[in-house]
């Protein structure tokens, strides 16, 4: 199976998703606030997917546009919260 991680945000949220937008497989949500702060809010990844770093994708898909647009992130939810302690790489975007 072909996995293309997929991005997408409006005025006030956004999520990395891989499948269909609607019923995605897998997903990272997250709020954006009004001076541009991204907050990470939830990750679900489908149990035919799971120990297949399928997170950490999503996680640095919203990383490299979170970097790419000089906006920083704040992650609430427990995947991502844990992910950002364990990888310094990624840490640049913390906020």
């Amino acid at each position: 199976m072909e996995k293309e991680i997929r991005f997408l945000s409006s005025e006030n949220k956004g999520k990395a998703y891989l499948g269909d937008i609607n019923s995605p497989d897998a997903q990272m949500t997250f709020s954006i606030t009004p001076n541009s702060l991204w907050i990470i809010d939830h990750t679900e990844v489908d149990e035919s997917l799971k120990g297949q770093g399928i997170g950490k994708e999503l996680l640095l898909e919203i990383v490299e546009k979170a970097r790419n647009s000089k906006i920083e992130i704040l992650p609430l939810c427990p995947y991502a919260k844990h992910a950002f302690e364990k990888d310094e790489s990624i840490q640049d975007v913390l906020k």
